[in-house]
């Protein structure tokens, strides 16, 4: 479980091409790792596969990566990480498991002097999810949402966020990683089973 506050955005040191998968390696100098331990890389819980001199590597399966934005990532690129929650720590933003639902495509980005706003459009299966002031993670952050209409919604960056994460700089059509809120799955899984 993870609660979608990033702790920081890293480096991507290397991208290396296995048999069934692909070998992430990062610039995090975490102190306390160990093999095993879960950590949300662009909001996808990976598994620490090897850690060496301040690099740690992850590898990710094909379902991950048809399923989410980590295969696009390359060396130079940026990519935000979160540690697992631990018992006992504050939830700062929301429940996140770090499992992908889908992706959430930027339209489009727009600042003004009040504020910096994200239009997002996601798959129709995914948009029954969503409403306004619900919580949505996008790429591993932890946002509300602002607006929706149909299959579009739109999120608000605090400066904090713009500051802290890769979501400002990110180009219209980038597949946000989108992980609906756990309670709303629930509530709408609960629903749909009784209709």
């Amino acid at each position: 479980m993870f609660t979608g506050i990033v702790e920081k955005t890293v480096r991507v040191v290397a991208v290396a091409a296995g048999q069934k998968s692909r070998r992430l390696t990062l610039a995090i100098d975490f102190p306390d790792l160990r093999l095993g331990q879960s950590i949300a890389v662009n909001g996808v819980c990976l598994t620490i596969a090897e850690i060496s001199d301040g690099h740690v590597s992850f590898d990710v399966i094909q379902e991950t990566l048809a399923r989410t934005n980590l295969g696009l990532l390359k060396a130079g690129d940026e990519a935000h990480v979160e540690r697992s929650l631990r018992i006992g720590d504050r939830l700062d933003g929301h429940f996140v498991q770090g499992h992908i639902d889908g992706p959430a495509r930027i339209v489009e980005q727009r600042a003004d002097a009040q504020e910096w706003r994200m239009k997002l459009e996601c798959d129709a299966d995914l948009a029954k999810y969503l409403a306004p002031k619900w919580s949505v993670t996008l790429d591993g952050v932890s946002l509300t949402i602002a607006a929706l209409e149909g299959t579009r919604f739109e999120v608000a960056l605090i400066p904090t966020t713009v500051q802290m994460t890769t979501l400002a700089r990110r180009p219209a059509g980038w597949p946000c990683n989108m992980e609906c809120d756990i309670l709303a799955k629930t509530v709408m899984s609960f629903l749909e089973k009784r209709v």
